[in-house]
């Protein structure tokens, strides 16, 4: 991208992936962007599981009741989670380090989900985070926040709108603004 506005703009939910797998070069520009994120006093609480196992992927997939079906298409996911103990702000932290990995995909060219699991339930009533941890054995102490799918675009989406902005949400120096 030649421009950081054209990113945002461009970097919509991607749900369809093509079977092609990343590169090398690509995870690694992935998890790069992953390990640089902002954090809290700079405590870096987020740790990260990276998944390209297809059957590992599809178990994943039913991580929530809806929305995560898409998982068992993508190359790869990235499950995202922190340690409360290291941090107050744990899940803040997660949170933007989590669409640091979808802003680094969108500039490779490449599709992204967010898939939330923190306050999150399987189709069967068990916490998504309870069955990701059981999944990937993930220590107790760690939280999973969410899972970002990521792979080759499936299909195109247009850019943002800007015409949908809400300025209305938009208040200057005080609540009304005025």
């Amino acid at each position: 991208m030649e421009q950081f506005s054209d990113l945002i703009k461009n970097r919509r939910s991607m749900r369809k992936f093509t079977d092609q797998e990343l590169t090398q070069e690509e995870v690694v520009a992935l998890l790069k962007a992953a390990l640089m994120s902002p954090s809290s006093k700079r405590s870096n609480c987020w740790q990260f599981i990276v998944v390209d196992d297809k059957d590992m992927l599809e178990k994943l997939s039913h991580c929530k009741e809806m929305g995560a079906a898409f998982l068992s298409d993508a190359a790869m996911a990235v499950v995202v989670m922190a340690d409360p103990l290291a941090s107050d702000v744990w899940i803040e932290d997660a949170a933007v380090a989590s669409i640091m990995i979808q802003l680094q995909a969108e500039d490779l060219g490449l599709g992204s989900c967010w898939i939330q699991v923190r306050e999150r339930f399987t189709a069967t009533g068990m916490p998504s985070g309870e069955y990701v941890h059981t999944l990937l054995d993930i220590p107790l102490q760690l939280q999973v926040v969410s899972i970002i799918a990521v792979g080759h675009k499936g299909m195109e989406r247009k850019p943002f709108d800007e015409d949908h902005l809400q300025w209305e949400k938009i208040h200057l120096n005080k609540y009304g603004g005025k």
